[in-house]
């Protein structure tokens, strides 16, 4: 056990004549870890994204409720009169009337009143 650690420490494992097969297992071991942190900043990143993204979300929306609340108050019938007031145009006074339009009876051969 103490000439393993020992052999460890000073890394004979690295000069012995199977070096070749322990170095392939290094190479493989450090491109694996190189992916492994690629791969988990590109995730990182994407997560940032979607947070960004998810803010400007919440912040359209609020926009657009604000925009929507005072399109609300602008259409109100008080203050479209108000605007009005002030360039001289009044409501009615006289309530409107409704118009009734009464179609002309048509005179129906015997190929309509047939097909009727």
């Amino acid at each position: 056990m103490k000439n393993g650690v020992y052999g460890i420490l000073k890394a004979r494992l690295l000069i012995n004549d199977d070096a070749i097969k322990s170095w392939r297992f290094i190479v493989f071991l450090i491109a694996l870890a190189i992916i492994m942190i690629a791969n988990t900043q590109r995730f990182e990143q994407k997560i940032f994204k979607i947070a960004e993204l998810s803010n400007q979300v919440k912040e359209l929306r609020s926009e657009f409720v604000d925009r929507r609340s005072e399109l609300m108050k602008l259409k109100m019938e008080s203050t479209v009169s108000e605007k009005m007031v002030e360039r001289k145009v009044f409501p009615s006074t006289v309530p409107p009337t409704k118009i009734k339009v009464k179609k002309a009876v048509e005179d129906k051969n015997f190929f309509q009143k047939l097909w009727q």
